[in-house]
């Protein structure tokens, strides 16, 4: 009987088992190892609990959105595309529904049912998936030998696939054990830090304003030295105790490279649908309805009202002036503050509140169109564990499921099998 050995029961190596179960003949058995008492609990918490599985897209988008090392997974993006992963739930019975940016979801909008689908792997008569803590993964002569569990237990093995994930989200099971694997096996671990991530501002008033959701304004990030940013969009952020987070912030977060060695400002256009102009003719409208109110009392149709009083004071304007006795320069600088609302960005959140990890297995030492190593044979990488990364829109989940499929397939061709 000969062993494949996955260890972790997450989307990349549950959806490794599958492929690997497809292919596999009755001499083989498929052995996944997974630390947790159920599979994929990171599943379970992507996109509020609804998982955002993958985008619908083609696989020159899916390269595009991909923000480290694109071009290496070309081969598992062709072999296992978004329209594949689709495919692959609906034939598992969980409907899917396109939504904005073309970013899929159970028609249920529960994850749950995305993680039935990939648990349903344990219906293959050679896979087995056992809770259990690996702690070790050993080779002899250059090849892969056995898996070492915390129990002391030896588990042969004639290929291993490490589907470990990274460390953002520790809480279920992500704690950077396949990086030490891939270290003591002789691989090259890229520098790790967080994607996806929530971002700490130096304004003491974002804690006041925590839990304040702003929507369709435009986020822009730029770094010191660049006259452009390095992002800008329109979406949904938040203020939190600490600084921001939301939609937007976490996609900006992602084109952040060189936290800690440049400083980076981040501008939130409060109306982007506006011009400057129009802008200015809008506050000149609001304020001729309240010709004799206070500064302070005339800007609740304009702005949230927890917003109101921190605008006033960065505006310079007196908040207990008349509107009428605004002058036209004080006007325009309060439009080009909300045009361009400054704020400092001082640091990530810690990798824990990560959606993912940015770093990992180098890709110069994987094959790309096998997943194998180049290092040591019978050994395969798929998911979060190698140094690529993505934007947010079920990128990452594709990343994941291709190159677990790419893997599982092709470690049946292993010489060592």
């Amino acid at each position: 009987m000969k062993r494949v050995v996955i260890i972790g029961g997450g989307a990349a190596g549950l959806m490794a088992a599958h492929s690997a179960a497809e292919n596999a003949d009755a001499q083989t058995e498929i052995l996944i190892i997974e630390k947790n008492e159920r599979p994929a609990r990171k599943v379970m918490i992507t996109g509020k609990g609804r998982c955002n599985v993958t985008n619908n897209c083609d696989t020159e988008t899916l390269i595009s959105s991909t923000l480290k090392n694109p071009r290496f997974l070309y081969s598992a993006f062709s072999l296992f595309s978004s329209a594949d992963t689709q495919s692959f739930f609906e034939k598992h019975g969980v409907k899917l529904k396109t939504e904005r940016g073309n970013r899929v979801f159970p028609v249920s909008d529960k994850a749950v049912d995305i993680v039935d689908a990939l648990a349903s792997v344990t219906r293959f008569k050679n896979v087995k998936l056992i809770n259990a803590t690996a702690i070790e993964v050993l080779q002899e002569e250059g090849r892969i030998s056995k898996v070492k569990l915390s129990n002391g237990e030896l588990i042969k093995a004639d290929a291993v696939i490490i589907a470990t994930g990274g460390m953002s989200y520790s809480v279920t099971g992500s704690t950077g054990d396949g990086y030490r694997f891939a270290k003591e096996l002789g691989h090259t671990i890229t520098k790790i830090k967080p994607s996806l991530v929530p971002l700490e501002c130096h304004e003491g008033f974002c804690s006041r304003l925590s839990g304040l959701s702003l929507k369709n304004v435009t986020l822009s990030v730029f770094e010191e030295g660049k006259k452009k940013p390095i992002f800008s969009e329109m979406g949904e952020m938040l203020f939190t105790h600490f600084g921001i987070s939301g939609p937007l912030v976490l996609s900006a977060s992602s084109h952040i490279k060189k936290m800690g060695e440049k400083q980076y400002k981040a501008f939130i256009d409060l109306k982007p649908a506006l011009s400057e102009e129009q802008l200015d003719s809008r506050i000149l409208r609001d304020f001729s309805e309240r010709i004799n109110k206070d500064f302070v009392n005339s800007l609740d149709m304009l702005l949230p009202k927890s917003l109101i009083p921190i605008v006033v004071r960065l505006s310079g304007i007196p908040d207990n002036i008349k509107v009428n006795n605004i002058t036209r320069e004080q006007r325009q600088a309060l439009c080009r503050l909300l045009k361009k609302f400054p704020l400092t960005i001082t640091a990530f959140r810690p990798i824990e509140e990560a959606i993912i990890t940015s770093g990992g297995v180098s890709v110069k030492e994987i094959d790309p169109t096998t997943m194998q190593s180049k290092l040591v044979s019978g050994l395969f990488f798929a998911g979060e564990i190698i140094d690529v990364d993505a934007l947010t829109g079920g990128f990452n989940l594709q990343i994941a499921f291709s190159t677990g499929y790419l893997a599982g397939k092709n470690v049946l061709r292993c010489e060592d099998l």
